[in-house]
């Protein structure tokens, strides 16, 4: 657990090895990214694009996150770790919008450009963020799933936490589509999973037994999304199952009719442009704040088309 005398202690070594700059000398800058996690393809898939601007930049990149994304405390240790390493730069995607800002302020101070990816920080520290417009994706999914359920009935949605910047906006982002745009369908219920497929199987089952008229259910991110087409199935169901992320189970349900359809994301995409502006930023560069790295809805119609291919991470 992270504590007073951890982040003191992380700041000394910080500001220590700034003030050394012989220490850990070497040829290429260094740029850790610390993740959410590292348990879904959706992040093998964030490694894969940091990999590929570390070889074209010429930059030593390491990867790493938690076990699960519920571990805030073992990813602020993972983030002091790195931060007294004296990197050249640090991508940090926040499993906790506020619980980082502590160590954050104390890599600014020491000269240390921070780049915010997938998830930001309530902070203005991070000089850029590359993520999906979640709000904007979100609020899509909710549209598709509305046309799919014929703009009337219940919902709920399972979400992977309410902690994180993409936990927060793809639940607010649905929920605000449906308010605004489809004011006959009722939301009945947000439940949080913590973005694990099992705990998010027993939550669809305790959604569909209070709610035996549901007409969809959104999962809002990969593990949660899985979470809830297995829920389904076991409760034998007739429920329109709506996702978000795009790994091999998802993309297999989908071309399988079993889950209608799901928001992808770029994540190659979010990890190269984080390893570039890092560089950059480290540089003394300037670098744009917010790195729209894009998204896509897809389906059994567009599941193989070229577009979709790309960003697919199955």
């Amino acid at each position: 657990m992270f504590t007073r005398r951890t982040l003191l202690g992380a700041a000394a070594a910080i500001s220590l090895l700034a003030q050394t700059t012989g220490a850990f000398a070497q040829d290429k800058l260094y740029v850790p990214l610390i993740s959410k996690g590292f348990q879904h393809q959706f992040w093998q898939a964030v490694k894969a694009g940091a990999d590929k601007a570390a070889g074209e930049l010429g930059v030593e990149v390491t990867f790493e996150g938690p076990d699960n994304e519920s571990q805030v405390d073992k990813q602020i240790d993972m983030l002091a770790a790195a931060l007294a390493k004296n990197p050249a730069a640090i991508g940090f995607a926040a499993l906790d919008s506020q619980a980082a800002i502590p160590l954050l302020q104390q890599a600014k101070d020491a000269g240390i450009p921070v780049i915010a990816f997938d998830s930001g920080v309530d902070s203005d520290i991070p000089l850029a963020t590359a993520a999906t417009d979640n709000l904007a994706a979100a609020a899509l999914a909710a549209d598709k799933l509305a046309e799919l359920i014929g703009g009337a009935g219940k919902v709920a949605v399972v979400a992977h936490d309410q902690t994180s910047r993409t936990g927060v906006d793809r639940r607010d982002g649905f929920l605000n589509r449906m308010k605004e745009q489809h004011p006959d369908i009722e939301v009945v219920t947000v439940e949080y999973g913590g973005g694990d497929h099992l705990k998010s199987t027993e939550i669809t089952k305790a959604i569909l037994t209070a709610n035996p008229d549901i007409k969809g259910i959104f999962g809002t991110n990969e593990g949660s999304a899985i979470g809830v087409l297995n829920g389904v199935r076991e409760a034998g169901a007739e429920v329109v199952v709506v996702g978000y992320d795009s790994g091999k189970a998802q993309t297999d349900a989908i071309r399988a009719g079993q889950m209608a359809g799901a928001i992808t994301q770029n994540p190659v995409g979010i990890g190269y442009e984080t390893v570039k502006a890092a560089v950059a930023a480290s540089k003394g560069e300037t670098v744009e704040p917010n790195i729209d790295t894009g998204f896509y809805w897809y389906d059994a119609t567009n599941i193989d088309s070229p577009e979709i291919s790309a960003v697919l991470y199955e």
